[in-house]
């Protein structure tokens, strides 16, 4: 018995020994193609989605989610941010995508598809720290407020229709406006009338 164990455990040491050996090869004779034309070797593009998918899963597993993302400012908001900084890549109700996604490889996925497939807390981990062997850029620019009125977009995108998506970049527009013109100074009024400025006096000449 001891000795079928050792055959068993000597086999299993060889094939891993082999696998190894056989990565460094392509490694190290660069074989593998890294060009962005071309698609990924199956398995390597398997080992990479299950490696994105589990790691997102993990990273965002403490994040605490704020509540009133189902209000309809901070969707209008997001929206905004959604059709200035991510539609090129990712589509959006009525908007095409930029044709530079046809040289990514992988290609930037459409949410309007998958968004529904993430947590509130796993978008927002997307979106801030982005992905690497991907496209996708972290947010490094942007504050936990913008990503999260995103991310309260994104729950919303799924099913979206183009007049419903124009709707919500106008709103979010006017907000942006309306808030503009109250951060800056009213103009028109009264102005605080200028003291004049005292002349020196002159010392008149003593008569003798």
């Amino acid at each position: 018995m001891r000795r079928i164990i050792r055959r068993i455990i000597a086999t299993a040491g060889i094939v891993i020994v082999l696998i190894v050996a056989g990565v460094a090869a392509v490694i190290y004779t660069g074989t593998y193609d890294v060009a962005a034309d071309r698609p990924s070797w199956g398995p390597v593009a398997w080992a990479v989605n299950q490696a994105r998918m589990r790691s997102v899963r993990a990273q965002a597993a403490d994040i605490s989610v704020p509540d009133g993302l189902d209000d309809q400012a901070k969707i209008a908001e997001g929206a905004g941010h959604f059709a200035q900084h991510c539609a090129g890549c990712h589509g959006a109700p009525g908007m095409k995508r930029s044709d530079i996604v046809a040289g990514l490889t992988p290609r930037s996925p459409s949410l309007t598809m998958i968004a529904k497939s993430y947590t509130p807390a796993e978008l927002f981990w997307i979106t801030k720290h982005g992905i690497k062997l991907s496209g996708m850029p972290a947010w490094i620019d942007h504050s936990d407020g913008d990503v999260w009125v995103v991310v309260a977009f994104l729950q919303k995108l799924p099913g979206m229709k183009p007049q419903e998506f124009a709707g919500l970049i106008a709103a979010g527009r006017a907000k942006r406006e309306q808030q503009q013109q109250e951060a800056e100074p009213a103009t028109g009024s009264a102005q605080q009338p200028v003291s004049p400025t005292p002349q020196p006096r002159t010392a008149g000449k003593r008569r003798h």
